[in-house]
């Protein structure tokens, strides 16, 4: 991008344009980028108002759908006269006579439509109300949809896995917020006081940066009581994941204040008699809030793990919490692996939202590099 005019602007308005512009049409050069920011508001779209579309109860067990496969979503029907529309056929299970292993086929003479915006299993939205109305529903209640099949208990993979964004999502947020603010408050105080406070905050920073962040991560989720309702766990859990990743954020920090308590227009300030506060909040911060920007924005990813791991090893969320590392925690054993590989479509949604978030952090830091212009 060094080599290349940011975008075709007349120089006139370039001129006259504001940081945040300049950013932004530095940002739309970056095409993996502006394909991570789509894929980025759609996961977190889903992760808002995850009842809507999803297409079954997650928490609801069906005996009969033990380890079920996929179904494929038809557009054209050529089995029963050509017409079109979107459709699924039922499966039939059959068994196989030397080994008996379960053998799913598609009913081809039973065709189930599907409604767009129907209506099917009741769910809260934002705690406000609640709705039964859904992006995709099924009519036929003893044969739903499965699109990434069932768990052993007979849930839906699919289903349960958009309702596990919701907080595999959000833990990402909230902990980089909480982490945000304890990196600005003490990385600024240290880079722009100096002396023995800026001495005695680094080296609380290092320990911290010098700790494995695995082990007490561990340690710390471990000794979280069992019996705590969910939502204590979720904050729980969400402010250990900041209380070991803020550091990183405060050396960053405190190194721009380091550098701009000695521009000219933090001295004029001070000059014009500018209260302390208001020169850190409203001149200093405003000049590299890009970088925040673009550090939080690589953070989330980290947090998003964190809490995958947690779960997956069985020391974050508990079940009937659905997350994405939770619901992981199905497919630990050889049989799973064998019988239900699908159970492994929450760790194929990991990996998109966290190439999405890598990939959107790195075009923002571009961006907002100025010497990439």
């Amino acid at each position: 991008m060094a080599d290349i005019p940011i975008t075709n602007i007349p120089p006139d308005r370039a001129a006259v344009a504001s940081q945040w512009q300049l950013i932004w049409w530095a940002f739309r050069r970056h095409r993996l980028a502006m394909v991570a920011l789509v894929v980025t508001v759609l996961m977190y779209i889903v992760a808002v108002i995850p009842g809507f579309f999803a297409i079954n109860d997650p928490y609801l067990q069906n005996a009969r759908a033990t380890f079920h496969p996929p179904q494929k979503l038809h557009l054209i029907d050529t089995e029963n006269g050509l017409s079109f529309g979107p459709h699924y056929y039922p499966m039939k299970l059959t068994r196989d006579p030397e080994t008996l292993a379960a053998i799913y086929k598609e009913d081809t003479t039973k065709r189930v439509d599907v409604q767009f915006f129907g209506r099917g299993y009741e769910y809260s939205v934002f705690g406000l109300f609640r709705t039964n109305i859904h992006l995709i529903a099924s009519p036929d209640k003893t044969t739903p949809l499965l699109l990434f099949g069932a768990d052993r208990l007979g849930r839906d993979v699919f289903s349960r896995t958009v309702q596990g964004s919701q907080i595999s999502l959000s833990i990402g947020l909230v902990g980089v917020f909480f982490s945000l603010i304890l990196g600005i408050v003490l990385g600024g105080i240290s880079g722009y006081y100096g002396g023995r406070i800026d001495f005695f905050l680094q080296r609380v920073i290092d320990f911290v940066l010098s700790l494995p962040t695995i082990p007490i991560w561990l340690a710390m989720a471990a000794a979280l009581p069992q019996d705590w309702p969910a939502t204590l766990q979720y904050m729980m859990i969400t402010i250990i994941l900041s209380l070991t990743g803020w550091a990183q954020l405060a050396r960053v920090v405190r190194g721009r204040f380091l550098s701009l308590r000695t521009e000219e227009f933090v001295a004029a300030a001070r000059l014009d008699g500018v209260r302390e506060r208001r020169i850190i909040f409203r001149h200093m911060l405003p000049s590299f809030a890009s970088h925040i920007i673009a550090s939080i924005t690589l953070a989330v990813p980290a947090m998003i793990l964190a809490e995958t791991s947690l779960s997956f090893l069985g020391l974050g969320l508990q079940p009937p919490t659905i997350s994405w590392g939770v619901l992981l925690r199905e497919a630990q054993n050889i049989r799973s692996i064998a019988t239900a590989p699908w159970l492994f479509m929450p760790g194929c949604a990991v990996v998109v939202a966290v190439m999405a978030l890598n990939l959107l952090g790195d075009g923002l830091r571009d961006a907002a590099d100025p010497y990439n212009k």
